[in-house]
């Protein structure tokens, strides 16, 4: 499995940018379909944006479309999840996961999960 490593969370106000970005180690990070899934207070995971194993094909839920973008730079075994126009809902404990070769907003299809950064989105 590959291990995973969030950072960027914080706190921002309604309205404001954050880049949450996710190092990975221990498997070949080319060969691994990326996710990024979320979890507010009280509620279950959700999917927010999966990435293909070469970049070129992405899925973002509609909840966050037009405002979140996930990218991911092979050569520094990085995912990125690019937030902006970000506003309270949003608030929640965002998680990176990876999965051979192929994405799906299956979260239980994710093997791998790094522990989660908080992002707290309040005026």
């Amino acid at each position: 499995q590959v291990q995973l490593v969030e950072s960027g969370g914080g706190l921002v106000q309604p309205g404001g940018s954050l880049r949450l970005s996710c190092a990975a180690s221990g498997r070949t990070f080319s060969n691994y379909a990326m996710g990024w899934f979320r979890q507010a207070p009280g509620k279950e995971r959700e999917f927010v944006a999966t990435i293909s194993w070469r970049g070129g094909t992405t899925d973002h839920a509609d909840s966050v479309k037009g405002r979140f973008t996930i990218s991911r730079d092979n050569a520094k075994n990085t995912v990125y999840l690019q937030m902006n126009s970000l506003k309270p809902e949003d608030t929640a404990v965002y998680y990176c996961a990876a999965r051979p070769w192929y994405a799906t907003r299956d979260l239980s299809q994710f093997a791998s999960w790094g522990p989660g950064t908080q992002v707290t989105v309040s005026s």
